[in-house]
């Protein structure tokens, strides 16, 4: 199968989609006997984000006579990348936040409503509004939830004095509020869950533009970065970045120095460690995660409180006819990022597509990019490769890596606005 990292910039267009049915030999899907075949197909998404919001464009250019309905309870999505510029004061939220018109022109239904249930038997999702819809296939796409109370002491109240911030919006302001009215030479601690989570590379990505943040504005402030972890990605490149720009006021304790947060107190904003306590003036939680609300109710949540797919087609190895794509997966090695959404819904909206055409899934390689600020204008980046063989995601042997260790600062400037570039595409591609 054609490798569909390559229509990741610029945006897809039906041309490209069509190029990549041609590749992938499904041009048979123009001719009209398949076109009747396919015409009367019923296709729900569940979840308007990046993987949601992607995949209902692509089925839509890819069998424009099926029916195509998108299924997001938020009248606006508020794009987690780039929102830790928006924490540090360099970017506005109107700038991540996007709406449906796009999607509605190109003939996809949207419904603003919340999906309460799938009831697989049947093929049937039910709304919050008392609707239901059939589908002949359904693409879930529904995120991460956060665990309340699988760590002790941080519930949803708890957050409105320590913010997670790591789904944006209302939490992303509270954060940057926060960091505005913190006293000088105060102390910001961030707490990281274990791994998996959404972003892997995010809260250092933060940790780094809070300090540059701190530099400008409170120059005596101390972070402290609390991390379950013993390591985490692009460390050694992150860690660089740190001593050159931030000099001494980052902290990072991984897990075997005793970092490990096993305890949230709101009231006294105080995190508590295996061996000891700290106290901050900003805390932000990045908490325990699972994939979002409605796989569990469809029964496509496995025990890690992830959902297991075949990596060929994102079908749920658990529920018949549905597939799970972005965060909510289990696709390690490949990350849970928004870039690694795009990718999954382009290629599982062409398995679906040739699924509904009777046409076996076919083996893909996918690319993940994940980029992250360091300060302002710098970012460094960590790139993978992905075989799907025999249902699995596996490293492509000698593809990808990380920016070089040696680099100069126009090359991580220039990985800054490569940054930028991206993500105008990716939200162009899901959105506009």
């Amino acid at each position: 199968m054609k490798e569909l990292s390559k229509l990741t910039s610029p945006p897809v267009s039906r041309r490209q989609l069509l190029a990549a049915l041609s590749a992938l030999g499904l041009g048979t899907l123009l001719s009209p006997a398949l076109r009747a075949q396919t015409a009367s197909a019923r296709l729900v998404v569940v979840g308007g984000g990046f993987g949601g919001a992607t995949a209902a464009r692509a089925l839509t250019r890819l069998l424009p006579e099926a029916s195509v309905t998108l299924v997001e309870v938020s009248r606006e999505y508020i794009a987690c990348p780039f929102s830790n510029l928006v924490v540090a004061g360099l970017r506005d939220m109107s700038a991540q936040t996007f709406q449906y018109r796009a999607l509605r022109r190109e003939g996809i239904t949207v419904a603003h409503a919340r999906a309460t249930a799938v009831d697989t038997a049947k093929r049937s999702v039910s709304l919050d509004s008392g609707s239901k819809l059939s589908y002949d296939r359904l693409i879930l796409a529904p995120g991460i939830d956060l665990r309340w109370g699988a760590l002790e002491g941080y519930t949803p109240r708890a957050a409105e004095r320590m913010p997670h911030a790591w789904k944006a919006g209302l939490q992303t302001m509270l954060l940057k509020e926060q960091l505005e009215g913190m006293p000088e030479g105060g102390t910001v601690l961030i707490s990281v869950t274990a791994a998996p989570f959404r972003c892997p590379p995010g809260p250092y990505e933060r940790a780094s533009l809070v300090a540059g943040y701190l530099k400008r504005r409170n120059p005596r402030a101390k972070l402290i970065i609390l991390d379950s972890n013993d390591g985490f990605s692009k460390q050694a490149l992150f860690q660089a970045a740190w001593r050159q720009h931030y000099g001494t006021m980052i902290e990072w304790r991984g897990a075997a120095d005793f970092g490990r947060v096993i305890r949230a107190d709101a009231n006294a904003m105080r995190l508590h460690t295996d061996f000891d306590s700290e106290v901050g003036d900003v805390i932000n939680v990045v908490p325990p995660q699972q994939a979002g609300k409605i796989a569990r109710l469809a029964g496509a949540v496995d025990a890690t409180g992830w959902c297991p797919i075949d990596a060929t087609s994102f079908a749920s190895t658990l529920v018949p006819n549905v597939h799970v794509i972005g965060d909510a997966t289990i696709a390690a090695p490949m990350p849970k990022s928004a870039f690694s959404a795009n990718q999954q819904a382009k290629v599982c909206a062409i398995q679906v597509a040739r699924l509904l055409s009777g046409l076996a899934p076919e083996p893909t390689t996918l690319a993940n990019t994940c980029y992250s600020y360091t300060t302002p204008e710098s970012a460094i980046s960590v790139s993978g490769v992905y075989a799907s063989t025999n249902g699995q995601f596996s490293n492509v042997p000698g593809a990808g890596g990380v920016s070089p260790a040696d680099a100069s600062l126009e090359f991580r400037r220039r990985e800054g606005r490569q940054a930028a570039d991206w993500f105008t595409a990716v939200t162009r591609e899901a959105f506009l």
